[in-house]
This record gives C-alpha cells, sequence and structure tokens, in this order.
C-alpha cells in the first residue's frame, strides 16, 4: 500500500527548490529537488494535502511576504 503525502513543505529557491512530503504521522516518505517550474507539475498529480512554503528568505532581506489564498481573491498576514 502507497503512503500519500499529507503535507508538502516547499523550500522556495531561485534556482531549485526543495520538497519534503511527510504522511499524516508526520514521517518525511518523499524528498525533492527540482527547478521551480517543475513545482507545479510534480504537486498536479499529488492528491489534496496541505502545501507549506518556506518565506523566511524575503523577511530576512527586508521584504515582506504575504500569502496569497487561490479562489478566496484575497491576501492573508
Amino acid at each position: 500500500m502507497k503512503t500519500e503525502i499529507a503535507v508538502l513543505g516547499i523550500d522556495l529557491g531561485k534556482n531549485s527548490c526543495s520538497l519534503a512530503g511527510l504522511d499524516g504521522t508526520g514521517a518525511v516518505i518523499k524528498r525533492r529537488r527540482m527547478r521551480p517550474e517543475t513545482v507545479v507539475t510534480f504537486t498536479k498529480e499529488l492528491p489534496p494535502c496541505v502545501i507549506a512554503m518556506e518565506a523566511c528568505w524575503a523577511r530576512v532581506r527586508g521584504h515582506e511576504a504575504d500569502l496569497a489564498v487561490c479562489g478566496l481573491g484575497k491576501w492573508l498576514n
């Protein structure tokens, strides 16, 4: 039986992104590094799950990081 990813963590990078898939217990079941343009294709193949993205880089460098919620048409802080 294949364990499904419950949470996908994505560390966004300029040239590559690191992904870690966790099961329902929090155990890492998949790790991948890929180009940013291939992340969308990869996530389309997954069943619905929580996607968490690292955004510290922007705040450390003086930028403000906001989260846009798809489908709701508004920004969260």
